[in-house]
């Protein structure tokens, strides 16, 4: 415990070096990092000492809510657009589109970035940041984030963007970092993104209490420590946004309810896991609903038009499941032609109600535009948007965020 704490007040001492060094360039940089599947209480395990004196310099909440569904692919959207899944239409890790027959994004497994994810098209409704940025003057280094090596409105993730290689190890996304703030005053970055999944990875395969969540909580936090002393070593001011998508809830195969025990296998077609879309056979609609919907064991379903109003979700168009229905925090749901699928056998996952604890995600601001020491109240995600306009100087577009849960956390 003393060697841990010892390490903590040395990259503290960094933190506060890194934070009070003239910088060179014109504005401050921000980097936003997005840790996957970084569950908001990780940061108390005491394992991400670099995390931890980020937190202690800067501004931190207990909890940051994601939306609804709590999975990767909608949460990295809303993060950088302030929109809601049902406004931004991500709606889901694969999903279709009736404006776009024959397509399905991420058909070839989530985070796949094939030339289908490429269409700009799926962008229609949404405008990452740095899109606006870029358009506004504000140049932009998207590394490794989602959409960031897509065309939106002519914009590929700014001057320098990275796309998403997800064997890239963490110390080698910093790296990247680091060689674009390197680059002359003229042409350097004010805002830049990094992404890491490693948490997220042994959250599904180990669980989130287990050895190798440990192991990764160790090298992300490495990766962080990492960053922190590259700014150090080059006189560097910045703001550094920590955050996460959504956190992780333990799973196990005796908590699982197969939707075709309720309901005849050949009525339905079946897109599971901690919430299921089912798209009934045809004609057959009224069956299904009459054997689905309400309360069933561990599971709720709902009409498409009913599904609860704090969820926020359900009316975009690409949600396209007649009926939705929602497990209980820690359950699956899925058919019986899934019992022994890989998704059968994970050890944990996310996807459920964003106010359940275990679905919390990290958030740490620091740098010279926060206070230190300030914890904030819980909040939802679309407030990291504004955030993060605001410290770019970017001018926001319409959003669902509001800055007011982070203003206490603000030097002005």
């Amino acid at each position: 415990m003393r060697a841990q704490r010892i390490f903590t007040l040395a990259i503290l001492a960094i933190v506060t070096l890194a934070f009070s060094t003239p910088a060179s360039a014109a504005r401050t940089p921000t980097i936003f990092v997005l840790l996957d599947g970084f569950r908001a209480d990780y940061l108390d395990r005491g394992e991400t000492p670099a995390l931890s004196a980020l937190s202690v310099g800067g501004i931190h909440a207990k909890a940051m809510r994601p939306s609804f569904p709590s999975v990767s692919l909608p949460n990295h959207v809303t993060l950088i657009t302030g929109l809601r899944p049902d406004r931004h239409g991500m709606v889901a890790n694969d999903f279709e589109d009736p404006q776009m027959p024959g397509m399905t994004y991420g058909a070839a497994g989530t985070h796949a970035r094939d030339t289908t994810d490429l269409d700009p098209r799926w962008w229609a409704d949404a405008k990452p940041i740095w899109v606006s940025a870029e358009q506004q003057g504000v140049r932009t280094a998207a590394l490794f984030y989602t959409g960031s090596n897509v065309a939106i409105q002519g914009v590929t993730g700014g001057a320098a963007w990275s796309a998403y290689p997800r064997d890239l190890p963490p110390n080698a996304r910093v790296d990247a970092v680091l060689e674009r703030l390197d680059l002359p005053a003229g042409r350097r970055p004010t805002f830049i993104t990094l992404y890491m999944a490693e948490v997220d990875t042994a959250g599904h395969f180990g669980g989130p209490d287990s050895a190798q969540l440990t192991a990764a909580l160790h090298l992300v936090d490495a990766a962080i420590a990492r960053l922190v002393d590259g700014l150090r070593t080059r006189g560097m001011l910045a703001n550094i946004v920590v955050t996460a998508d959504h956190g992780m809830a333990a799973t196990s195969p005796e908590r699982i309810d197969y939707i075709d025990d309720h309901v005849s296998a050949e009525a339905v077609q079946i897109s599971g896991g901690p919430f299921a879309r089912v798209f009934p056979a045809a004609g057959r609609q009224a069956e299904v609903e009459g054997k689905l919907l309400g309360r069933h064991g561990h599971f709720d379903c709902y009409r498409k038009a009913e599904i609860p109003k704090r969820l926020q979700y359900g009316t975009h168009r690409r949600v396209t499941a007649p009926i939705f229905c929602v497990s209980d925090v820690g359950w699956m749901l899925l058919s019986r032609a899934q019992q022994d699928s890989p998704l059968a056998k994970v050890k944990g996952m996310h996807g459920w109600d964003p106010a359940a604890p275990d679905m919390a995600a990290l958030f740490i601001a620091s740098g010279p535009a926060f206070k230190k020491g300030v914890t904030v109240p819980d909040f939802d995600n679309v407030d990291v948007y504004p955030l993060l306009a605001k410290l770019i100087g970017v001018r926001a577009e319409a959003n669902d965020g509001d800055l007011a849960p982070l203003r206490a956390g603000l030097i002005r």
